[in-house]
């Protein structure tokens, strides 16, 4: 993907060490169970696809990390803010995504998502994204339970 990329006043860019704080604190705003700033950094140090959207003065608007694997793509994980979610961004994240993976010549793109997050669902399915499978107790849920995975790919 390209550098920076610029579009109607939005800037989507890589994400970089010192924007860690920064992501860890949209992530704690719109996931119960959120990812820690280790996960990050992490991914990060691993050389994942880890990618910004900020508006023209430099607020994040959202994210998303891709993991390459030999022919397949992981999306690990997206988010938006909270009071911007339901106004495109988050399509705009996912084909920014799935864009990414096709660069990569990967022929396929795989995620999991929450029975109990039926608007990422739903846009996932829109998207083209097909059910191949459930990973049984795989996400933490309240009350010390654990929650499935809907297992879903997008062949590219």
């Amino acid at each position: 993907m390209m550098e920076a990329q610029k579009l109607g006043g939005l800037c989507c860019s890589p994400m970089r060490e010192h924007d860690v704080d920064e992501v860890v604190a949209l992530e704690h705003s719109v996931y119960p169970h959120p990812w820690t700033r280790g996960n990050f950094a992490d991914s990060l140090a691993s050389g994942y696809e880890a990618w910004l959207l900020r508006d023209r003065a430099g607020l994040l608007l959202g994210y998303y990390l891709l993991m390459p694997m030999v022919d397949e793509a992981h999306l690990l994980n997206v988010a938006v803010r909270a009071e911007l979610q339901g106004r495109g961004l988050g399509r705009f994240l996912l084909r920014s995504a799935v864009s990414c993976a096709r660069e990569l010549g990967l022929a396929s793109v795989l995620l999991e998502v929450r029975p109990s997050n039926p608007r990422a669902l739903e846009i996932y399915r829109r998207f083209g994204f097909a059910q191949i499978g459930r990973r049984k107790a795989y996400y933490p849920a309240a009350n010390q339970q654990r929650e499935d995975a809907i297992v879903m790919r997008l062949d590219l």
